[in-house]
């Protein structure tokens, strides 16, 4: 299958390269190495419409087609993947899910505020018991009234610390199984709902992961998205999109690779003539265009799915599991070439090779990818 992109989705590719590389690239390491969050980029990014991107424009967002948004992400991962691992949640799982999911009054309150940047989004389903099975989570909601009280720990939280409103999932009624799963949207601030410690982490070091913990966290039953006992139906629809999400930061990731291999292959001499000229570097320059070409149609194939309003659960677990392995394959095949240089920090692969490895890990593990196609397939 081939992909003409539109005059618009042309657009917003380049501008959104432009700023990336302009405005993200220059200082991405030293993010990397300070951490901090790049709460300025931020406002940047929702200026230029990337906070609300398939947000409608009735909500202050762009209003623009899952391809647009794959395109987009896509060159921010290239410039700075902590940068675009915030992106990702705050508009795969946040804004979607309140668009979709969320009453008149909630996607009034909401979509302009996270749309304009003026907050940020959070969704907090992990647990440290739970990892990947959402039936496990502990985390509960008892009804008092018009309330619903919230008790439990949230782990691996992207945005944790610095989100204004964060999707929370808790058992309302443990008899139902995945029936008795509601989701809440709990603003941050609110009495009982604190931050825990943040992760240390290998990569993607710019982008706060957090525990987040509810002690008698007392929260209205109007923030209740998508009704009750909807949280498990929410959560599988938002990673659905998510997916998309990683597998467009995976691309953006690999092409960074991909770009400072080249350019390191045709600068750096041996044996009296550039490296790039060796079968040694070129063939494994040639593969990793290939996947990131097929790794890329996957992700638009996907998006485009979505954007017809077909079912994409297998398209995008499939995206989402050949892009995340890919870049991994990627950025170990572009530090290999830059040979002892690459394990340096003077070099970009260095932190791409560590950003790179979360990425078949959350949203869903590349094992939990397998059962889902496998699912699809057999069913």
């Amino acid at each position: 299958m081939s992909f003409r992109l539109t005059a618009e989705q042309k657009m917003v590719r380049k501008m959104v390269r432009e700023f990336a590389r302009g405005e993200l690239m220059p200082t991405a390491a030293e993010r990397d190495r300070t951490k901090e969050f790049p709460a300025e980029n931020l406002k940047e990014m929702a200026e230029l419409g990337l906070l609300g991107m398939m947000v409608p424009p009735e909500y202050e967002g762009a209003g623009a087609d899952a391809v647009s948004y794959v395109l987009a992400l896509s060159e921010v991962a290239y410039a700075c993947a902590s940068t675009a691992v915030i992106m990702s949640v705050h508009n795969s799982i946040v804004c979607d899910s309140i668009l979709h999911l969320g009453t008149d009054e909630q996607k009034q309150r909401y979509l302009p505020a996270l749309a304009m940047g003026e907050m940020i989004g959070a969704f907090a389903m992990t647990e440290p018991l739970a990892g990947s099975d959402p039936l496990r989570q502990e985390t509960t909601a008892v009804q008092d009234g018009d309330h619903y009280i919230i008790n439990g720990v949230k782990r691996f939280i992207t945005s944790g610390q610095n989100a204004g409103v964060v999707i929370v999932t808790a058992k309302t009624d443990p008899s139902k199984r995945h029936r008795g799963i509601t989701a809440f949207l709990v603003d941050k601030g609110t009495p009982g709902f604190s931050v825990g410690r943040l992760e240390d982490k290998m990569g993607l070091r710019a982008s706060d992961t957090a525990d987040l913990y509810f002690e008698d966290c007392r929260v209205p039953a109007s923030q209740i998205l998508g009704g009750e006992g909807g949280g498990f139906s929410l959560a599988m629809k938002a990673l659905d999109g998510g997916r998309i999400g990683i597998a467009a930061q995976s691309i953006g990731v690999a092409q960074a690779c991909l770009d400072a291999a080249v350019k390191y292959a045709k600068e750096r001499e041996q044996f009296g003539k550039p490296i790039g000229q060796f079968q040694g570097v070129s063939g494994p320059l040639a593969d990793i265009a290939t996947e990131i070409h097929a790794a890329r149609l996957m992700a638009l194939d996907a998006a485009s799915r979505k954007d017809r309003g077909q079912n994409f659960t297998m398209e995008a677990s499939m995206a989402k599991l050949f892009a995340s392995e890919m870049v991994n394959r990627v950025t170990a095949k572009a530090l290999q070439i830059h040979g002892g240089y690459g394990y340096t920090k003077d070099y970009p692969v260095e932190r791409y090779y560590r950003d790179a490895r979360v990425f078949t890990i959350y949203e869903g593990t590349s094992e939990i990818q397998r059962i889902v196609i496998s699912r699809h397939l057999l069913k």
